[in-house]
């Protein structure tokens, strides 16, 4: 055995030796890329989230798809200038053969031409280019109208950036408050569990001295079991809604967040009911992008029945060739085209209608929508108004049991309590702080979702 582990040991050595260079080099860097936190107050996390969530990149990629689409479309109403350049070669070319005497045989020349002659046409090898312009005529009403639906599509995708940035607030500060109301759960089973092993111990004495019966302490273990299953549950919860917060925000997700409570609760300002509702008419994103959609059905329609105009093109072109029989190498040509389809099997009349289906959809769309957004507006209100009331009372019940806490931590000092009592105060204490934080949430949201609905910004 000696032996044995007197061969191996100079490998044991380079191993160890290898292993510690690799833990002083290496670790460093992976705790540092492992243990990012960042400090967000609910503000601070609604612009971070509106400045890298990848929901909202995707909406701004869409406006500039959109624009680069209505660049396309302008861009028929402009003359459009091609070539057309070609190059070819024949083996073989027809000709003009002349016999000799044709012209005519005068005593003085002879005759004319004085032998056979053959004249080529063309040549073997030919080029020609053609650079030319053409301007379409009638064509541009129905430019015109897919204008429109671009410009109607543009302004549809700015519409559903407005409406996702509320969303992704409105999102942002359910997730802040869902984060701390799970911490203070947290913290209040963690409290749970140190008034059970309080008590646990308390009844396991009461026992051991004949005072109480086993079940009471089998009762007060199964309680701190509970307790203890709670806070478990709490914590798989709270790293949930972080990872879920971190990419909301566009944040790494093993980056831990400690949100910071804003110092005031400043509620959410509001306008009256009926101003809500005639804002709501005028800037609520879906009636925004409902009325887009009718527009472009519009254009739709218009650009159906241009298709009854004929299409009517101007042109110009200049030509350059070489080898091409009875042409000279550079000539122009000017004129226009016309183009009428005379029989289409009913495409047209089809289209038209069709068009007219459209846009009797969106009108009606745009109608429903309206009322709905009313119904919206005045639940919301109700809402808001039913969850200002149980704010109140989350309120006074956390202020009873703060002073309960504080009367509970006299009588413990008085030896006028047992200790399983001052801290089942205290865990009563937090977990109230934990309601009426939730209870402000309802709220926040509640206001939060009615300017969403009225098409403002939820900060």
């Amino acid at each position: 055995m000696n032996i044995s582990q007197s061969r191996h040991s100079p490998n044991k050595f380079l191993s160890l030796l290898v292993m510690g260079v690799a833990v002083s080099f290496f670790p460093a860097k992976v705790v540092c890329a492992q243990d990012t936190s960042k400090d967000l107050t609910l503000s601070q996390a609604i612009d971070l989230a509106l400045a890298q969530n990848r929901t909202l990149k995707l909406a701004r990629l869409s406006i500039d798809d959109s624009r680069h689409k209505k660049q396309i479309a302008r861009s028929s109403y402009y003359p459009q200038i091609t070539n057309q350049s070609s190059f070819r070669y024949v083996t073989q070319v027809e000709g003009v053969e002349i016999p000799a005497g044709a012209f005519g045989t005068p005593p003085a020349t002879g005759p004319i031409p004085a032998q056979k002659l053959f004249l080529d046409q063309g040549s073997l090898t030919s080029y020609q280019s053609i650079t030319a312009i053409n301007q379409p005529v009638t064509q541009l009403l129905k430019v015109r109208e897919a204008n429109r639906a671009a410009t109607a599509d543009i302004n549809t995708a700015k519409i559903k950036l407005s409406q996702a940035e509320d969303e992704i607030a409105l999102r942002t500060r359910q997730l802040f408050y869902n984060v701390l109301i799970a911490q203070l759960r947290k913290d209040a089973a963690t409290e749970e569990v140190d008034a059970g092993k309080v008590k646990f111990q308390e009844s396991t004495d009461d026992v051991a001295r004949g005072h109480s019966l086993e079940i009471v302490a089998l009762e007060s273990h199964a309680a701190l079991l509970d307790a203890q299953q709670t806070v478990l549950t709490e914590t798989l919860q709270l790293h949930d809604l972080t990872l879920t917060l971190d990419d909301l925000l566009g944040l790494p997700l093993n980056t831990k967040l400690h949100l910071l409570p804003e110092t005031t609760e400043t509620p959410l300002p509001l306008a009256s009911r009926e101003d809500s509702l005639h804002t709501a008419e005028a800037n609520n994103p879906e009636i925004l992008a409902a009325r887009q959609s009718v527009i472009k059905a519009r254009a739709s329609l218009a650009a159906s029945k241009d298709e009854f105009i004929p299409d009517l093109t101007l042109y110009g072109h200049y030509d350059y060739q070489s080898g091409t029989s009875f042409l000279v190498h550079n000539f122009g040509a000017f004129g226009f085209n016309f183009k009428y389809d005379l029989f289409d099997g009913g495409r047209r009349v089809a289209q038209i209608k069709d068009a007219h289906t459209i846009l009797a959809q969106a009108e009606l769309s745009l109608q429903k929508l309206e009322d709905e957004v009313t119904v919206q507006v005045e639940t919301a209100y109700d809402k808001v108004q039913q969850l200002q009331q149980m704010v109140d009372v989350a309120k006074e019940s956390l202020e009873v049991r703060v002073e309960a806490s504080r009367l509970s931590d006299r009588q413990f000092e008085q030896n006028a309590a047992l200790a399983s009592a001052q801290a089942e105060a205290h865990a009563k204490s937090v977990s109230a702080q934990a309601s009426l934080l939730e209870a402000n949430l309802g709220l926040s949201l509640a206001q939060g979702d009615l300017k969403r609905i009225v098409g403002e910004m939820p900060r």
